[in-house]
Order: C-alpha cells, then structure tokens, then sequence
C-alpha cells in the first residue's frame, strides 16, 4: 500500500552543483534504463549566490539557463562543502529514542548556534573495534532559505539539496575506508567514508590558488590533510588499509594523481582514478567538462531512485502542522480545546436547526401538493389551448396609434375608422387646414414599424375634408 501512493519520480531533472560563483548545470533525461544528457551549461556568476539579492541571482542563472535553451524546472542541487558543519561523538548503548535525544544534546553543545538555526542530520558509523560512533553534519538554515530564494527566482523546484561527495559516493557502498578526494575548479573536497558511514568531511579551500589566468594544485598539502585527517579517525580506523578515488578532469587533477602517487603509497591506500561521476548506462560519451561533476552523479542517482543521503532540502510543513508542533501551554491547549468543542457544537446545532427548517417546510408542501397539481393540470390545458386565441388586441393597438397621432388642439377630428381584416386601415375626417393635416400625415408616416403604405386623399382647403389608408404591420394576428 506505501509503494502505491509514494510519488513517481521525474525522468528528467537538471542537476546543478555551486562552487563559489561558479555553476554547473546537467539536463538529464532516463528512457528505458539509459540516461541521456540533453544540455550542459558551465558559467561563472557574477553575483554572489549568498551575499547578493535573491532576486537578482535568481534572474542572472534564469537568463543563463533561457540562453542555453534549457526549459526543465525540476533539479537536484549540489551543495559546497564548505557550507557544512560536521562533529563526531561517540554514541553510548541507547535506544533509538534516547540517541536522537542524545544527537540533539551533543548538536546543541557542538556547534554554535541552536538546533533552530541549523538543519542536522547525523551519519552513523561502527569502528573495526565496534565502537558505535556518529558524525553531525549542519548546514545553517539561512543559507537554504537563501538558496531555496533564489532558484523560485530562477523558476526551479528543487527536488534534492545533497553533498557532491556524497552523490560521488555514498556512505557504505564499498566495505573498508574508502577517502574520497573530489578536485572542483576553486577548492578539493575530501570525503572519508568506513563502517557504513561518514567518518570526515572537510573542504581543502587553500589547496588550489590561483596566479592570473593559471591555477596550481599543491600536492604537498593535500598530502599532509589527509594524512592528519586519517590521524584523527576514532576506534581503529587511522590504521585500518583502504583506498582512494579521485574525481577530477583536466589539467589540476592530472597533475595531483601524478604527484599523489608516491605520497599516498607511503600512507598505505591505494589509488583509484576514476574517468566518471556516476555508473549509470549513458547513451553517449559524456561531454569532457561535466564527466566528473558532481551535478550529473546526483541528477543520475536522482532519476534512478537512488536517495541522497544526506538530503538537506528543508521540507514543506503544512499550516496545520505548524499549529500543531507549536510549543503551547497547558492553559492555552485546554482553551484551544474548548473553542473547539464550543465550535463543533455550533456547528453541530446549525446543522440540526437547518433540518428541522427542511422537515417542517416537507410538511407544508406535502399538504399543498393536491392543489398544486391540480393548478399544474389547469395551466397545462391553458398552454395547450392558447395558441388558438389572439391576446394581441390589434384592433385597440391600431384605434390608439390613430389617437396618439391626432392633436390634442382638436384641429383634427376623425368621421369614421374602418379596420378590415385587422391589417388594412381607412381613416376619414376634417382637418382645420392644411398644416394640421400635415402634421397627422406626418406622425403617422414617421412609425414604420407599425404602419406602412400610408395614402392620403384630401378635398377643400378650411375646412378640409381626407380620407387616409394604410396597412398595420403590428404583431400578426393568430390565424388558428
């Protein structure tokens, strides 16, 4: 039943993953097990996305990805390492209630804001003496709120908020210590993953400077950090062998694999170069620039159902769940309780008044319904029996019409009014003088949509004697 109602997953996302002003964008597409890169866009920004309005980085990667012709909203975002916070802390014997309790505690008294200001999530590891230890990894929430800002001003959703390193490789795919070193275009990330989790994570900014146009990678210090990370690992896990991978195109990671090589055989890990991000089947070869980013592995791992863990992407908490996860009193619970009972109870008695409204008003109609058809049986012989009378009276329309046209000084006065067949009119009279008369003939003759075909006959001059014919082109007489 949970299989049934869990939401599919896009077959199409952009991967997207930050480094410092620098953005890497992967349109990515799944058909029949095979994924297909679809568009890649590099760019630098110009605008910082966390220091800059929101608005206006949001617009600049908009118009980047219209520019490139890429429509796709949803995405996968990588997020720079150095955002993250992380400590490690030895976890005692404890249910799983009292370790996140115990999580909680040790979050709230290792970094330096509350639990409120940063979203946390621990990753659990054993050591080869089967210790049980935990790492904590934070990022401030601030930071996602900005970002969350600035992608809705992009137009994207965001689907995942992860670690290139952790999309890269995830915690206990491979049994042992793996140490994973990621070389980006301005910093190297180090992973180190064993007992199925995260053990370090660190972010070597100093590792890569740059001179003009030229950029170097010291070896030499990268070297020494691992070294002194692995020093630093509880329980067994500084001397157990292992492995390294590097992800990493171009000229900077060609140039630490060479130089790594002899430094990290004295450590005793051994070497794994790797050409690709991700293991998925791609149709075509991937393009040079993006076949490392972390980008594509976390949108491949995405479209494949593969979670990402950890996933920072804050989730969306209903209105009602907020209400709910408020801290409240006692006092005000028991408030909000009877409110709401005083609530259902008026509700309850609306409901109530409005269907003794519906039964009484039943009552009235079932002692009016005998009359009603009977009225109902009258009215439709009525309708059936209309069609054969005329209620149009043309005969009084045709005698006021005539009044109307007559004035009222009596200078124009009517004999005889002859209507024959309620359509062909005679009107004969004495008229004063001749402007009288006009003024009739005139009126008459101005309402065409009564009276057509006027003809007038006139004898004498004062007084003088007409006679008028017209034809009535008023409603049409019912010749049933």
């Amino acid at each position: 039943m949970i299989q049934l109602f869990k939401r599919k997953r896009a077959s199409s996302v952009l991967g997207l993953a930050l480094d410092g002003n620098r953005l890497e964008v992967v349109s990515l597409r799944r058909s029949n097990g095979t994924l297909q890169i679809r568009q890649t866009l590099v760019v630098s920004l110009a605008l910082s996305p966390l220091t800059d309005a929101a608005e206006l980085v949001g617009q600049e990667i908009r118009n980047h990805l219209d520019q490139a012709g890429i429509r796709e909203r949803r995405c996968t975002v990588c997020l720079p390492l150095s955002w993250v916070l992380s400590l490690q802390t030895h976890l005692p014997e404890l249910s799983d209630e009292d370790r996140a309790s115990f999580l909680q505690i040790e979050a709230e008294r290792g970094f330096h804001s509350g639990p409120e200001a940063n979203l946390t999530f621990p990753s659990l590891f054993k050591t080869p003496r089967g210790d049980q230890y935990a790492t904590l990894l934070a990022v401030p929430r601030n930071q996602l709120e900005t970002l969350q800002r600035v992608l809705r001003a992009a137009k994207l959703k965001p689907l995942v908020f992860a670690l290139g390193v952790t999309a890269l490789q995830a915690a206990g795919a491979e049994p042992g210590r793996v140490v994973l070193l990621a070389v980006r275009s301005n910093t190297v990330d180090l992973q180190i993953t064993a007992g199925g989790g995260i053990v370090a994570l660190r972010s070597l900014d100093g590792a890569i400077e740059a001179q003009g146009a030229q950029k170097s990678i010291s070896a030499d210090l990268i070297a020494r950090e691992i070294r002194i990370t692995l020093g630093q690992l509880p329980g067994g896990l500084a001397e157990a062998s292992g492995k390294i991978k590097i992800f990493g195109q171009g000229d900077l990671a060609t140039h630490l694999v060479n130089d790594l090589s002899s430094r990290i055989a004295a450590l005793g890990l051994k070497m794994e170069v790797m050409d690709k991000a991700s293991s998925a089947n791609f149709d075509k070869p991937l393009p040079p620039e993006i076949t490392a980013s972390p980008a594509l592995a976390l949108a491949a791992n995405y479209v494949r159902g593969i979670d990402a863990a950890p996933d920072f992407l804050p989730p969306k908490v209903q209105p009602w769940r907020q209400l709910v996860t408020t801290r409240l009193s006692p006092q005000r619970l028991t408030r909000l309780g009877a409110t709401a009972a005083g609530l259902l109870l008026c509700v309850a008695a609306a409901f109530g008044f409005q269907q003794w409204q519906i039964s009484s008003l039943q009552s009235k109609w079932n002692a009016m319904a005998p009359t009603v058809n009977e009225l109902n049986a009258d009215q439709d012989l009525i309708q059936k029996f209309r069609p054969w009378y005329d209620t149009s009276f043309r005969d009084l329309q045709i005698l006021r019409k005539l009044k109307d046209a007559f004035p009222e000084d009596g200078s124009v006065s009517a004999k005889k009014v002859e209507i024959h067949d309620i359509s062909t009119v005679t009107c004969s009279g004495i008229a004063r003088d001749n402007e009288s008369f006009s003024r009739l003939h005139a009126k008459l003759g101005d309402d065409t949509n009564y009276i057509s075909g006027l003809h007038a006959e006139v004898h004498g001059q004062k007084p003088m004697d007409f006679t008028l014919n017209f034809h009535w082109e008023g409603d049409t007489a019912n010749g049933n």
